[in-house]
């Protein structure tokens, strides 16, 4: 597990953009945290680190799922905050849309079961500014098996 310390939004825009280099179509991100924490910040990160212009990434609560195309690979990003109902969430086809490029689920609690491989993220407000970012890969995603990959 990897552990950050941000101090602004742009620190925790940072620590998404310095993950994204490490991800291919098939890629997980399952984004743990309050409201408010930064996960729509470190998903701005990650599309600006796959080459999608970040000023286009917005919460996609009320939505559901945005789509984010003109990077090296896209970006799906899903909001699971208002479903209630295991069935809902298959509905969205979150395991065929991963297949085609990164997807990053804030919320992943409400999902009837985690997809193997996925990379978690835990954001936690620290107060003012500050956020504590927990990265815990999967031990069979490629980003941990990488010979530059590092715990520290």
């Amino acid at each position: 597990m990897t552990t950050l310390i941000t101090h602004s939004e742009a620190e925790t825009g940072a620590a998404g953009r310095a993950l994204a280099p490490g991800l291919s179509p098939g890629s997980v991100v399952l984004l743990f945290g309050d409201l408010g924490a930064g996960k729509t910040a470190f998903v701005r990160g990650l599309a600006e680190g796959l080459g999608i212009d970040p000023a286009e990434v917005s919460s996609p609560t009320f939505t559901l799922l945005q789509e984010y195309r003109g990077g090296r690979i896209p970006l799906f990003h899903a909001d699971l905050y208002r479903l209630n109902d295991a069935r809902e969430v298959e509905d969205l086809g979150l395991e065929e849309l991963a297949a085609d490029g990164v997807l990053a689920i804030e919320w992943p609690e409400k999902l009837p079961r985690r997809p193997s491989g996925s990379i978690r993220v835990r954001i936690e407000d620290a107060g003012d500014e500050t956020r504590t970012i927990h990265i815990t890969p999967s031990p069979t995603h490629p980003i941990t098996t990488s010979p530059t990959h590092s715990d520290r």
